[in-house]
């Protein structure tokens, strides 16, 4: 039996990393959705040699991006998979959902999935950066995006989760100058989250859920800027992020102290031009959310 599975994958401009992304579904999925905001290199005509539908819709967030995609891409499969275009299915997680799938009881909603990072060519497997567990399958109709600006994972209306052998794999060939930049964006728009304080419509669940936890209780309320050394002195010493050889340096230091240094650093510019206090603590009635970061 063949599991009945759609994927949505969120593009623009994406003509490096689309092509092993929707090999890796090829023979999985009864429907492929590119969803994209405005692509103007060869994304599409790759969407299209893959057998994809493209719909094109104009971006604003990542959650508004994919909740419209939920709401517009016509398919009968029984289950959804969300995928970024720089990731990919393992050949163990294809074997996973083929095998698994079409058997799993009907109050399974949900399937987490390991996640694997690749930087400059080096698995990423310390630090507490492996695995992520993710949810990324679910059955349609019973999940959605939560609507925030950042960290937006899927929630269920109902049902139960169960756990995916096999990795889905991020890889990230590119430059260090072009990471660099997608988190300067990426930190303007966490600052914007915290700013905003916005609420969290779903429940999470499981390693999200403690995660998330853990950042609003623990490290939003931990002192500006102190608070990012400690972080990647937890991830790179105690947590052996070190193992990762000189990779994992240079990951580890980017994205366990840099981004998160620049995130204070745009909440410190912000609270000196309003005036207000920026620092991302939380409390009753001001819950600061993070950022999952590509």
């Amino acid at each position: 039996m063949c599991p009945s599975i759609a994927a949505i994958v969120l593009t623009k401009n994406e003509e490096r990393d689309l092509p092993a992304c929707l090999e890796s579904l090829q023979g999985l999925v009864i429907n492929v959705f590119v969803i994209d905001s405005g692509s103007t290199d060869r994304t599409i005509e790759i969407g299209r040699r893959f057998g994809a539908e493209i719909l094109r819709h104009e971006f604003f967030n990542y959650a508004t991006q994919f909740n419209w995609a939920l709401a517009n891409a016509q398919t009968q499969a029984e289950w959804i998979l969300r995928i970024d275009a720089d990731e990919r299915l393992s050949a163990g997680l294809q074997k996973w959902l083929a095998d698994r799938l079409p058997r799993l009881p009907e109050e399974v909603t949900g399937v987490s999935v390991p996640l694997r990072i690749r930087f400059l060519g080096r698995d990423i497997r310390w630090g507490d950066t492996y695995p992520v567990w993710l949810l990324r399958v679910f059955r349609r109709g019973c999940g959605r995006c939560e609507d925030t600006w950042m960290d937006e994972h899927i929630v269920l209306s109902h049902g139960k989760i169960v756990k995916a052998e096999g990795d889905l794999i991020h890889e990230i060939p590119k430059s260090l100058a072009e990471w660099s930049r997608k988190h300067v964006w990426y930190a303007e728009r966490e600052c914007k989250e915290i700013l905003e304080a916005a609420s969290q419509n779903g429940k999470l669940h499981g390693q999200a859920a403690a995660k998330r936890w853990l950042k609003q209780n623990v490290y939003y309320r931990s002192p500006l800027f102190l608070r990012a050394f400690a972080y990647w002195f937890y991830r790179y010493f105690l947590r052996l992020g070190f193992l990762d050889g000189r990779p994992g340096l240079i990951y580890h230091f980017l994205q366990a102290f840099w981004y998160r240094f620049l995130v204070d650093a745009t909440l410190h510019e912000l609270s000196q031009r309003t005036g207000s206090d920026a620092q991302g603590r939380t409390d009753s009635e001001n819950e600061a959310v993070t950022v999952e970061t590509r």
